[in-house]
């Protein structure tokens, strides 16, 4: 049985700030509802995690990104066959792509959690700056957590200003 909400996280914990979605998870580990809300982690995600969506009324993926310009970005995510559709590490787009594919139906709502990362060197630590940023994710995702509705979550990133 699926619980309602899935919290998604992917990053390597040896590669420096790419380790930043699991952390958060970690995090959350003992501090969520345990019958409302599942957390799932990886270090990419692949073709067979279109399944891990089925019978969710929320999913929230999380990841480290170089492209944020702040300290993390809130998004709703859209079915999309991009590029990485064909490869070993897929976008949560593509994943949501693959989903509607198979099951012909809308995927849930899905959101993407970006958190800045600067250095994902093997075998580095968090960077400063990403230890700071985690904080801040962190904060935004305990306000998340207390209200598992799309309209709130939607809500959230109108009021994304970090």
């Amino acid at each position: 049985m699926h619980k309602p909400v899935l919290i998604f996280a992917y990053g390597n914990l040896s590669r420096g700030d790419d380790a930043l979605g699991p952390l958060l998870l970690e995090y959350f580990k003992d501090k969520i509802d345990p019958n409302n809300i599942e957390i799932l982690s990886d270090f990419q995600l692949q073709i067979e995690h279109a399944l891990d969506l089925e019978n969710r009324q929320l999913v929230l993926f999380i990841d480290a990104s170089v492209a944020c310009e702040t300290a993390f970005n809130f998004t709703k995510l859209l079915a999309l066959k991009d590029k990485s559709y064909t490869t070993h590490a897929m976008t949560p787009s593509a994943v949501l792509q693959v989903y509607q594919d198979i099951k012909k139906q809308a995927p849930p709502p899905c959101f993407l959690l970006s958190i800045q990362g600067i250095s994902f060197e093997l075998g580095e630590d968090l960077s400063q700056q990403a230890q700071i940023n985690l904080q801040l994710a962190i904060q935004f995702t305990e306000n998340l957590l207390t209200n598992n509705q799309i309209n709130f979550w939607t809500q959230q990133i109108e009021n994304n200003i970090t």
